[in-house]
């Protein structure tokens, strides 16, 4: 069973430094996203690992929270303590929370 967290916990642990993975495809990336979050699209995600830290949790997200729940799974599943973020990017800016534009973390 897919482990999830909220928005607000998110918004919380985000303060703290923590490991955000955006799932979503580059074009949506762009777009829009957390600061500081890491492009691992869900596409080719296991070849976009290289730099995801093993031994902290990685706060998955996506734009609604359905493709991180899959990917949060197979992350588990290749050894990571991994978390699906409930409402994804649409629930983060919706928040009122900041977003960054461009390919930049």
């Amino acid at each position: 069973m897919t482990k999830t967290i909220d928005i607000t916990t998110l918004r919380a642990r985000h303060a703290h430094g923590a490991v955000v993975l955006d799932v979503r495809e580059p074009a949506e990336y762009v777009g829009g996203h957390v600061p500081g979050a890491i492009l691992a699209p869900m596409s080719r995600i296991t070849a976009s690992l290289g730099g995801v830290p093993k031994d902290q949790t990685v706060h998955v997200i996506c734009q609604s929270g359905n493709r991180s729940r899959s990917m949060a799974d197979l992350l588990t599943a290749l050894g990571y303590d991994a978390v699906s973020v409930d409402g994804g990017t649409a629930g983060w800016i919706a928040a009122g929370l900041p977003i960054v534009q461009g390919p930049q973390a």
